[in-house]
């Protein structure tokens, strides 16, 4: 065994899962994480912890399967994690614990993230749940939102004892984890309705086709349905187009209609009632995460499809992980490439959209170059599908139907860092809905802080 390299995970051939929508990766079996464990060298100062948003204690519970004892590394996960089965798949590990381990600077870092879904998976597959209250406190707290957010800071209130709703908009629970990742990499029934039981075996319960802000609104669920403390933490779903010309056309979806459609309606399967755009040559506007799961979508819906990015590979966004998958299975990258008129046909349906090529200047305010126009070289692509993937923001019904909650010039609601504590008393915020579009796992650390700011609250009122 290389001890500075990693066990190599099992997936799915690329010519084969890019024709269906089977989870692509197939994690490690008992052996081989047993075997990536023992490269964990157990740091006293672990940096891996510090990587880690919700702050899993991550050398014990690796230390735990080294010895094979898989449903105490759960139990050490589970005091940090509501979600451990989710993240292990879709966490950005390199760019937290893993991009802190030790073990990476001179070799292969530990595989942190597939560890996590082996021991989340085992205990699922075992029967083993987190451990519930021993005692309730007789205190309501109203949660908005089941997405990633609201499940943490729910699970986290339940286990400290207080009575926890969960208010969800849609029919159907989980938030972007039902809605915006495709099955090919978080499956819905085997990962995350298990992973809502769950945070429902705590005692949680959970209401859905409940609008806050039009069905009810914050005031009356303080005032009238008699909740001690509310969590918002209903993400940003409004999305964002480029404006420009033919936008409006037939054929041209923003990422979270096309993925909602696939991923919560089931619109890829034969026997769905809900009608998906099957193009023939797909283009994707964007390079992020939501980009790389809509090309991928689409592209196992039969078409050739593009990404359309107007930076270089180096600035992409998404994870590393997600655009290798993305080529490994024939996506196409057309980067340094921006567009500036969707085409349409004489019955207005996309027939193209026309494009300029860019070249890199100067670091902008991210710190990324700043893409500027090539003159002279603008050029037409055929597409019959135009999917819009260019972020999100924060649907402003909340915060427009509730008294004394501020928001800033992007319409995220203001909260502070540390325990999500808003202008409005009583009500604390977090995820997405505060800092716009982000990830699962930051949406999580900012709802476990959000409980203990709700806990301190409730403690001392």
């Amino acid at each position: 065994m290389d001890v500075l390299k990693k066990v190599p995970v099992r997936e799915q051939e690329a010519q084969v899962r890019a024709k269906n929508f089977e989870e692509v990766c197939l994690g490690y079996n008992e052996e081989e994480a047993q075997c990536e464990a023992q490269r964990c060298i157990n740091c006293k100062n672990a940096q891996c912890i510090k990587g880690c948003p919700v702050s899993i204690n991550i050398p014990a519970f690796i230390e735990q399967v080294k010895l094979g004892n898989n449903e105490e590394a759960y139990k050490i996960i589970s005091e940090s994690s509501a979600l451990p089965a989710v993240c292990g798949r879709v966490c950005p590990q390199e760019s937290q614990c893993e991009g802190k381990c030790i073990r990476g600077i001179k070799g292969e870092a530990i595989s942190i993230g597939k560890l996590e879904r082996f021991v989340a998976d085992w205990a699922r597959e075992n029967g083993i749940k987190p451990e519930p209250a021993k005692e309730k406190l007789g205190k309501k707290v109203a949660v908005i939102g089941s997405g990633p957010a609201g499940l943490t800071c729910a699970g986290d209130l339940a286990k400290l004892g207080y009575d926890v709703t969960i208010f969800e908009a849609l029919h159907e629970a989980g938030g972007v984890l039902v809605y915006g990742i495709p099955e090919f990499r978080l499956p819905k029934d085997k990962v995350v309705k298990k992973e809502i039981e769950n945070v429902l075996s705590l005692g949680v319960k959970i209401e859905t086709n409940v609008i806050i802000g039009k069905s009810i609104p914050i005031d009356e669920l303080i005032s009238e349905e008699g909740f001690d403390a509310v969590f918002i933490g209903s993400g940003a779903g409004l999305p964002k187009f480029m404006g420009i010309p033919g936008e409006n056309a037939n054929g041209v979806f923003s990422a979270n209609e096309y993925l909602t459609r696939s991923n919560l309606m089931k619109a890829f399967r034969e026997d769905s009632n809900t009608p998906i755009m099957r193009g023939k040559k797909v283009a994707v506007v964007g390079g992020g995460n939501v980009a790389m799961d809509a090309a991928r979508t689409a592209l196992r819906l039969g078409a050739e499809v593009h990404i359309v990015y107007r930076r270089s590979e180096e600035e992409l966004p998404a994870r590393v992980e997600e655009v290798h998958h993305a080529k490994e299975e024939g996506v196409i990258f057309d980067l340094l490439t921006n567009p500036t008129e969707i085409l349409e046909d004489e019955n207005n349906w996309v027939r193209g959209i026309k494009c300029v090529k860019m070249e890199l200047g100067e670091p902008d305010a991210s710190g990324r170059r700043r893409p500027v126009e090539v003159e002279g070289s603008e050029f037409e692509m055929e597409v019959d599908t135009v999917i819009m993937s260019l972020g999100t923001s924060p649907n402003p019904l909340i915060s427009s139907t509730t008294e004394g909650l501020e928001t800033n010039k992007w319409k995220c609601i203001v909260a502070d860092e540390e325990f999500g504590k808003t202008t409005k008393d009583g009500v604390y915020a977090g995820g997405d809905a505060v800092t716009g579009a982000a990830t699962v796992i930051l949406a999580m650390g900012a709802g476990k802080a959000a409980a203990k700011g709700i806990h301190n609250y409730l403690s001392n009122k």
